[in-house]
């Protein structure tokens, strides 16, 4: 056999990553359409010029902090330094969702994926706390590296060019420390991860759970306590073979994408597990995915590897990629080996390299903000309080917990949040009860109902209450009771809560 065919043989069989290229593009498509899609649903209301927390105000804040807009351009990059509107964010959100169609359908090259990762960073560093979660971060990284995975110009999904085998390492350095990451926030976090008791609670008490969270919730202690030695065995062990001879990547592949389908399916954890099955992608090569995939992708796949030819040029850019990255993994590496971690956090104002983690602390019970609204003029105790239902987040006790990922309501994760907090550290909700108090269309669109559609209310409350999942076999989804007054009657003519809204600029 000639030097050429060993050569083909070789990129052909056991060293091609076709097939792999052509699944970790079509996912990544998925995770920014639904990425995109939340953005042109829910941008304008929380963040837009008369959101809860307008983008404007935000970028005008970080220009004075820092004495210049190039100074802020520099510190939180994104287009909406040259201009910000309702529309333009709406406008910027549906773009956005239809090229990340185009990716989906089979079309990506690498000034469509850069354009794509660009965009959603814009997003991203305007979105404040509503997208200060691990998995934009890591969107963004993800995003970066699938820049380079393609051809500049041919967006064909098997073109000419061979993926790049260093790029596909660092898909594999990606996911590695996705895993590890998550695995020692727990062990050096709360104690409940090291005696394994942590899903006696985490079903219960997770952000937004779902119908599958009740009956795992009341799952025999041993079988909860063997979820937990395995989540610490695929988290802190597995991801060690991504690096490993062919059939150990294809075996700590297969553990780590069931792992991440098991989470789908026990909660609500927006699009972050299907995002993190993407670097897990990287531990196959064709000769496992020629298995599962359709044999006309296949020989599509086989044909492309045996035209191309290898590329100075890309090897070029990859080798720049991977010295870039390992640079950049250094103070990420130190994060790991820290007692001291810090979890998603990102230490360049791209967010090319991060650090990530996932329920260092599990809430032990679950408390949950009711906010309730009454059209009566004078509050007496005949007065009748009319509750206000999130789309997503535990309200009525007949409710049932809703499938709702991967797409991601994030007025219902702040409000989880905010359960944990006073009103003073979450201020928005005030500018929140105001919107209410109005019956504002944006905030309303952001609930699953408005108790008062014929005009608004004259008082918006919040209360405290303690969920439990009720025992199986009742038709109750939760039990509740009261805990406490978490936000008194307020009305419009509330002169310390006119102040409070004049001194944050939000008397609109």
């Amino acid at each position: 056999m000639d030097q050429e065919n060993v050569f083909q043989k070789f990129f052909t069989l056991g060293n091609s990553y076709w097939l792999t290229r052509f699944v970790i593009l079509r996912l990544l498509g998925f995770v920014y359409a639904v990425a995109f899609l939340v953005a042109a649903r829910q941008l304008v209301p929380l963040i837009g010029e008369h959101g809860l927390t307008p983008a404007n105000h935000f970028l005008a804040s970080i220009e004075t902090q820092l004495g210049s807009q190039t100074a802020g351009m520099l510190r939180v990059p994104t287009l909406f330094w040259f201009g910000i509107s309702d529309s333009l964010l709406a406008i910027f959100s549906w773009v956005g969702f239809a090229l990340s169609l185009v990716v989906l359908g089979g079309y990506a090259n690498a000034i469509l994926l850069a354009v794509l990762w660009v965009m959603y960073m814009s997003i991203v560093h305007i979105g404040q706390i509503w997208y200060g979660y691990g998995w934009e971060i890591q969107l963004l990284e993800t995003g970066f590296l699938s820049i380079f995975l393609c051809p500049l110009f041919d967006g064909r999904p098997f073109p000419k060019s061979r993926p790049p085998i260093l790029v596909i390492w660092l898909f594999r350095w990606l996911g590695f420390r996705i895993m590890i990451g998550a695995g020692l926030i727990k062990l050096r976090g709360d104690p409940c991860w090291r005696d394994l008791t942590c899903l006696y609670y985490h079903y219960e008490t997770q952000p937004i759970p779902s119908p599958i969270s009740r009956y795992l919730h009341f799952s025999p202690d041993w079988l909860l306590k063997f979820e937990t030695a395995w989540n610490h065995f695929v988290e802190l062990i597995v991801p060690w073979f991504s690096f490993g001879p062919r059939t150990a990547r294809h075996i700590a592949g297969v553990l780590l994408i069931t792992f991440q389908i098991f989470l789908i399916i026990s909660g609500n954890l927006s699009f972050l597990n299907y995002l993190t099955i993407i670097p897990f992608f990287a531990c196959f090569d064709d000769t496992f995915l020629r298995h599962f995939l359709p044999g006309a992708i296949v020989r599509r796949a086989e044909r492309a590897a045996q035209e191309s030819q290898p590329s100075r040029i890309n090897n070029a850019i990859a080798v720049i990629l991977s010295i870039l990255v390992g640079w950049l993994s250094v103070p990420t590496v130190f994060n790991l080996a820290s007692g001291r971690q810090l979890m998603n956090y990102s230490y360049d104002p791209l967010d090319l390299v991060n650090t990530y983690g996932a329920f260092g602390t599990v809430g032990r019970e679950r408390d949950e903000i009711i906010f309730e609204g009454t059209d009566d003029a004078i509050i007496t105790g005949d007065t009748k309080w009319k509750e206000y239902e999130f789309k997503a987040k535990p309200g009525d006790p007949n409710r049932r917990p809703p499938f709702v990922a991967p797409y991601q309501p994030r007025i219902d994760w702040q409000i989880w949040f905010a359960a944990m907090a006073s009103p003073g550290e979450y201020p928005w909700t005030l500018h929140f009860v105001w919107k209410l108090l109005h019956n504002d269309r944006g905030t309303l669109s952001l609930l699953a109902n408005n108790p008062f559609p014929d005009g608004p209310p004259h008082y918006i409350r919040a209360r405290l209450y303690r969920y439990q999942f009720a025992p199986l076999g009742e038709k109750e989804w939760w039990k509740r009771e009261p805990i406490s007054e978490w936000l008194p009657a307020l009305s419009m003519d509330d002169p310390r809560f006119r102040r409070l809204l004049e001194e944050m600029d939000w008397l609109d």
